[in-house]
C-alpha cells in the first residue's frame, strides 16, 4: 500500500465540486485525511477565487492507474480538458506526493512541483503532515512552509462535509 497526497482545487461552484470529489475519493479509498479548505486567488489568469485542500489515501493502485481515477473524478465533475492551463474550474486533482518517489514517472512529476511554489499546496500539507520529511528536499513540510515567501494571499475557510468541520475550524470548536 502506497501513501499518497493529493492537492483538490475548485472555483466553480466550490462548495458543490469539493464536496463531491471528497464523496468519490471516500468510495474509492477506505479513510481520508483532510485539511483545512482554503481560499486562495486563482494563480496565473483572472478568476474568481479557488477553494483548495490537500488530502492523504492509502491506495493499492500503481501511480498510472491512480492518475486516470483521478482524471476520470474530474471529467464526471465537468472538467474541461480542452480549456487552457490557467483557467477556472469545476474541480482539478493533483498526485502531490506519491510514498516517497522523486522523478519522473509515466509523464508525473513527484512531488509535484506546485508544492514548493503555491501556497494552496504548500500550507496544507504541512498542516497535515508537518514533521514529515519531504522526499526532494530533505525538510520538514513544517520547515518548508516556515520559509515559503510569497505574496499568495491565503486563509482557512470554514468547510463542513458529511456534517464534519474540516481542518482549523474543527480545532477551534
Amino acid at each position: 500500500m502506497s501513501r499518497v497526497y493529493l492537492s483538490l482545487g475548485s472555483n466553480i461552484n466550490r462548495e458543490h465540486y469539493i464536496s463531491v470529489a471528497l464523496d468519490a475519493l471516500s468510495e474509492l479509498f477506505e479513510e481520508l485525511e483532510i485539511s483545512s479548505v482554503y481560499e486562495s486567488d486563482a494563480v496565473g489568469f483572472d478568476g474568481s477565487a479557488f477553494y483548495n485542500l490537500v488530502v492523504g489515501i492509502t491506495t493499492d493502485l500503481p501511480l498510472v492507474r491512480l492518475s486516470e481515477a483521478l482524471k476520470e473524478i474530474e471529467d464526471t465533475h465537468g472538467r474541461d480538458r480542452q480549456a487552457p492551463r490557467f483557467a477556472s474550474r469545476t474541480l482539478d486533482i493533483d498526485i502531490v506526493t506519491y510514498d516517497d518517489q522523486v522523478g519522473i514517472f509515466d509523464g508525473i512529476e513527484l512531488p509535484r512541483p506546485e508544492l514548493y511554489y503555491n501556497a494552496f499546496v504548500l500550507w496544507p500539507m504541512s498542516e497535515l503532515r508537518a514533521s514529515e520529511r519531504d522526499p526532494k528536499t530533505g525538510h520538514s513540510y513544517a520547515e518548508l512552509w516556515a520559509g515559503f515567501a510569497s505574496s499568495q494571499r491565503l486563509r482557512p475557510i470554514p468547510f463542513t462535509w458529511n456534517g464534519k468541520v474540516l481542518g482549523h475550524h474543527a480545532r477551534e470548536q
